[in-house]
């Protein structure tokens, strides 16, 4: 089991950033691995979370049952399992610090999505695509959700322009990415990363993920998040930069 402070300073808050995003506060837990990912190696950080997120996508799934597009989540799942595949590839055939750059790259453009969406500049006319489309957004939230648990991005931009109701919004996004998180399971298994100490460690941070993914479901209905989105990804900008600048230091 991890001992080092240092790591617990950031992995606490970046797990109660997972626990609100699984309660239905979309996004906030994409700056999770990048600020693990500052203490310990970010292949590392990646698996020591995903117990984590199937952990509480148990409460987010429960909790939002009853509110699913599932005709969404056909289309997008088969390319996600594509995309899972090449990330695995990519993790396993180069350095560590190369994945801290993909890390680091993919933080950046998240925060940069989110604050972009934030001002409502959202793609127009995405509903009239062909939703086979949705196919090709699944292999890129895939490919990122198996590097860095950042499959938000490509997810919206497909999802988000076609207006779902928030709850239903909600629930299409936990089914997605709890389905997501098992089939990463089998290629955290071939690059070895299910370790004794890693496992240890999630068990360690599994009670505050379990509190804050409860949390997030009471709250996500009573509390306006925009102001506290705009400093999170401003934060991811300014990590997903240091990681970046020490992976090519």
């Amino acid at each position: 089991m991890i001992v080092d402070w240092h790591f617990y300073a950031l992995a606490l808050p970046a797990v109660i950033l997972l626990g609100l995003a699984k309660g239905g506060f979309a996004g906030m837990g994409a700056l999770s691995l990048p600020l693990i990912a500052l203490a310990i190696d970010p292949v590392r950080a990646a698996a020591i979370t995903l117990p984590l997120l199937i952990a509480q996508d148990v409460v987010g799934v429960w909790a939002f049952r009853r509110s699913v597009d599932w005709r969404l989540i056909g289309w997008m799942l088969p390319g996600a399992v594509l995309g899972i595949a090449l990330g695995y590839g990519f993790a396993a055939s180069v350095s560590p610090r190369g994945v801290m750059a993909a890390v680091g790259v993919i933080s950046i453009l998240f925060g940069l999505y989110r604050l972009w969406v934030a001002r409502r500049r959202r793609p127009r006319g995405v509903a009239r695509w062909p939703e086979w489309l949705g196919v090709l957004f699944g292999i890129a939230s895939g490919f990122t959700s198996q590097i860095a648990h950042a499959g938000q991005p490509p997810f919206q931009l497909w999802v988000l322009p076609r207006d779902l109701p928030r709850d239903r919004l909600v629930g299409t996004t936990a089914i997605f990415f709890a389905a997501v998180n098992w089939i990463k399971v089998p290629a955290y298994l071939a690059l070895g990363q299910f370790t004794r100490a890693n496992l240890l460690t999630s068990l360690l941070l599994l009670p505050v993920a379990l509190a804050a993914t409860v949390a997030g479901v009471a709250l996500v209905r009573r509390v306006a998040p925009e102001r506290f989105f705009t400093a999170i990804y401003v934060l991811m900008i300014v990590v997903g930069v240091v990681l970046t600048w020490e992976a090519l230091a």
